[in-house]
């Protein structure tokens, strides 16, 4: 490619000619038909000498003197008659020799002393080498801007083909050489570290001028394509020093500063270096910095802070410093190995707090005689009166009462604590939360009371009118029990206690509200699914059909004669509700007896096949007694009214001894014992007990108080209310729950669905059926799983690691089944049951017949004996 003729006017100011000049192809030489053809030639030297003395002036600053098309000529009939290496070398060494001069002049001379120790002259003199720096920075750029313009033909054709940098680029590579090295460079560096560190020390500097400094090494390069003058010298520096400073900083702030003051100082650092960096330091350095604040502020010290004593985590916490907490995650979220840290020290914090709560709920152990303490009310305890060991007891009970309460209110208390922490400081971490839950579940289920515990609770609160709470005040602490509840691995052992809890309440009619109650149903429901709140929910509808059986028969004795003893009759079906089939029982007075039996015939003839369980220690009655100065209704126990009246016809002079009084009720010696310490031995004293004390024991005796008085016209004695377990009780309630984690039924069922499972499998299914409840043992499922090997219900493969299922129900067991649910549609886990007994018993080679039909009257009377047992209560 080549250019064509181009006709050129020249203005000389003086006088003009005009010349038909040749252009150069590409590939450097001249063909002949482009050839100079007429006017005078171009002399090179002179026009070098022109054009050199224009640059000079353009140095000098009188570019406004000169023609940028005469100079534009000048550089462009070089280049174009072959003088492009004498123009491109002639220019680099007016450029040379300028900066040379300008750094002579104006760097040079600022060089900081450094023989000041004070650093607002430091400062000083630092700033005024950067600006000198920027104005021979600016006076070449302005310098090299005109000369790009003048020699653009230059750089279009002449470097391209040289190989060279254009005369812009070359203007930076000359200033790097003549203005950035030694001593200069020395100089400039230190100027820049020098301010840094006057800032990070807490003085005030000007930033823009390190700032345009900056900016001409972040231009620079040695190389075209390689790192700038900044990447390559000035960083490394910059980070080589702001190590030395913050290890030292790190360990020093360590040693004067709490743990607040710490994370404020350590913050502040990661902001002022995050400006810097922003402001007149490269972004690219911003994360290497903050590398190194993280190396030395941060990892070596994350567990000397958090665990600073007087002011850590703990102190943060109790003291509830929000912002302090919220400035610790942010600063350890910042390294892996920080939420680790906290994790950790927040799971200690918790097992400690825990550990002291546990601790404090130890408290007092008492005995079983010591807990059963009888009075007027909840608080009877504390108000009985007496001395000696009797008292001692009635505080030891309420204390151990109260530390039960205490207890679940303290771990809600906590639980709200750390929720808040974990809300407004934490930004709801979820890596934390489940920290959280796991330091909340391990402390609670150390304690081995925390069902019973969290059962109480509950029982506190449904209670009616107790400590004035209001519906919505309740609902909202049942809600946090339930975040408690969760943690608990033991939720059969809850539902033993609540079961025993709930039916208290719904026998003496203490509940606050039955929406309370079934509220506390649904949210457990919600827990633990319909299984777990199905027995439950049974003794509410045993109480509804109560209320309807009640009402059914006032109807039926106002069609007949009424019996002598108005009764109240709440009927129980005995796989619901918390008590064994043989309670307590006594001998019933003639009338009473004969209201119970009237009862019992209404009852019987509506429903046929059902045996009913009287239940007298569950019951209470109201009776109203005669004493010397004034008569009292008195609202005492079945037993207690059974122990009164064998006293009504008895002389006011005349006792009975305690062989007596049991030959007379039937009532074991631990139930009499007890009322009779109720009537004799409580605040009111009803009976008076001879010798007199707070202890019944066999060679006792007894007489009627006819001197009582009171100014309560109504009076409640030996209410029984919900206590804390002795330790006896609490073995014979771990041994029952133990007797129900039978794994059996559950590998059966699993086994009778898959057919053939491996060992691990069958293990982990179990597991995870049953977890929902309590947390199995592997060991106990192999036992029972080598129990149904033995029975013949399983068999183990050949392979020793599966197992195969062998039982299977013929159709007349099908249709049995059909049978049963037909007639007396029991729930699906009495069928199976049924089923289950009757397999068992073909599998001993002696089933109760192979006859259908007497089968089922087998199981017909297997169900009315057993599990359709109706359990009453006299109140």
């Amino acid at each position: 490619m080549c250019l064509s003729d181009l006709t050129l006017s020249y203005d000389n100011r003086n006088h003009q000619d005009k010349y038909v000049v040749d252009c150069e192809t590409l590939h450097g030489h001249t063909p002949d038909k482009y050839k100079l053809k007429h006017g005078p030639a171009v002399s090179i030297d002179d026009t070098w000498s022109k054009l050199s003395a224009n640059i000079r002036e353009i140095h000098r600053h009188n570019a406004s003197n000169l023609s940028f098309e005469e100079n534009h000529r000048f550089a462009y009939n070089m280049v174009l008659h072959r003088n492009g290496e004498m123009l491109y070398n002639g220019v680099c060494t007016l450029v040379a020799e300028n900066l040379a001069e300008l750094a002579r002049v104006e760097v040079i001379p600022a060089f900081p002393t450094g023989r000041s120790d004070d650093r607002m002259q430091q400062t000083q003199e630092g700033e005024m080498l950067l600006k000198a720096l920027r104005r021979i920075w600016d006076d070449h750029i302005g310098s090299m801007s005109k000369l790009r313009d003048i020699l653009k033909y230059m750089d279009r054709v002449y470097t391209k083909a040289a190989e060279v940098p254009e005369i812009w680029d070359a203007g930076y590579i000359l200033f790097w050489k003549h203005i950035i090295r030694p001593p200069i460079d020395q100089h400039v560096y230190a100027a820049i570290l020098s301010q840094i560190q006057i800032e990070r020390e807490g003085y005030v500097i000007n930033r823009s001028a390190v700032k345009e400094c900056v900016d001409v090494l972040l231009v620079l390069r040695i190389d075209s394509d390689g790192p700038s003058v900044y990447k390559r010298h000035l960083e490394p520096a910059i980070l080589r020093d702001s190590e030395a400073f913050y290890k030292g900083e790190g360990d020093r702030l360590v040693e004067s500063c709490d743990a607040p003051e710490y994370l404020r100082r350590v913050e502040s650092r990661f902001e002022s270096e995050e400006s810097r960096t922003h402001h007149y330091l490269s972004s690219h350095t911003s994360a290497p910095l903050r590398q190194i604040l993280e190396n030395h502020l941060l990892k070596p010290n994350l567990s000397t802070v958090i665990n600073m004593p007087n002011s850590g985590l703990d102190i943060m916490i109790d003291t509830d410093k929000t912002d302090d907490l919220a400035r610790l995650y942010r600063l350890f979220t910042m390294v892996p190995t920080g939420l680790l840290c906290l994790r950790k020290t927040l799971k200690d914090s918790i097992a400690r707090r825990g550990k002291e709560i546990n601790q404090a709920s130890s408290g007092i152990e008492v005995g079983e005689e010591d807990i059963d303490i009888v009075g007027n009310d909840d608080d009877a305890a504390t108000k009985a009166k007496g001395k000696g060991k009797g008292k001692a007891r009635a505080v030891a009970g309420a204390q151990t009462m109260s530390l039960a309460l205490k207890w679940v209110q303290d771990v809600l208390d906590l639980k709200d604590m750390f929720d808040n922490v974990w809300k407004r400081a934490f930004q709801s971490d979820r890596d934390l939360e489940s920290a959280l839950n796991e330091a909340f579940e391990s402390f609670i289920n150390l304690n081995e009371k925390s069902p019973e515990f969290i059962s109480l609770f509950i029982d506190d609160n449904l209670k009616k009118g107790l400590r004035g709470k209001s519906d919505t005040e309740v609902d909202i602490v049942l809600d946090k029990t339930i975040t408690v509840f969760r943690y608990i691995t033991e939720k059969d052992v809850f539902e033993r206690y609540y079961k025993g809890h709930l039916a208290k309440r719904l026998l003496l009619g203490r509940s606050v509200s039955d929406d309370a109650e079934r509220g506390m149903l649904a949210k457990l429901k919600i827990e633990c699914g319909f299984q777990f709140t199905q027995k439950l929910e049974g003794m509410f509808n045993d109480m509804k059909i109560s209320n309807d059986h009640m009402k059914a028969y006032q109807e039926h004795l106002a069609k007949t004669t009424a019996p002598g003893i108005d009764i109240s009759v709440i009927i129980m079906t005995s796989t619901f509700w918390p008590m064994s089939q043989a309670g307590p029982t006594c001998t019933l007075p003639d009338a009473l007896l004969r209201s119970c039996q009237s009862f019992q015939q209404f009852y019987l003839s509506r429903h046929s096949g059902r045996r009913l369980t009287w239940q007298p220690s569950m019951g209470n009655a109201d009776v109203r007694v005669s004493f010397d100065k004034k008569t009292h209704d008195l609202n005492v126990s079945t037993f207690a009214l059974v122990i009164l009246l064998l006293f009504e016809y008895l002389p006011n002079d005349e006792f009975l001894t305690y062989e007596e009084i049991k030959s007379g009720t039937s009532i074991i010696d631990s139930e009499l014992q007890r009322h009779l310490q109720s009537l004799a031995c409580a605040k009111y004293k009803i009976l008076k007990k001879h010798p007199p004390g707070r202890d019944v024991d066999p060679s006792d005796s007894f007489s009627f108080n006819h001197e009582f008085s009171s100014d309560l016209r109504k009076i409640k004695i030996s209410t029984v209310v919900s206590k804390v377990e002795t330790g006896d009780e609490r073995k014979e309630t771990r041994d029952r729950i133990d007797e129900e984690r039978r794994h059996q039924a559950c590998i059966v069922r699993i086994m009778k669905d898959r057919k053939h499972m491996t060992h691990v499998d069958l293990t982990h299914e179990v597991t995870r059926q049953l977890s929902s409840r309590f947390h199995p043992v592997p060991n106990d499922i192999k036992k029972r799983i080598e129990g149904l090997i033995d029975r013949d219900y399983l068999e183990r493969c050949e392979d020793r690691k599966s197992y195969n299922y062998l039982v299977s129900l013929t159709q007349p067991y099908s249709s049995l089944s059909s049978y049963l649910l037909r007639r007396h549609e029991p729930t699906f886990s009495i069928v199976y049951h049924i089923l289950y007994i009757y397999v068992s018993l073909e599998q001993l080679d002696c089933p109760p017949t192979k006859d259908f039909a007497s089968t089922q009257v087998f199981f017909e009377n297997l169900i009315v004996s057993r599990y359709h047992t109706l359990t009453m209560v006299t109140r």
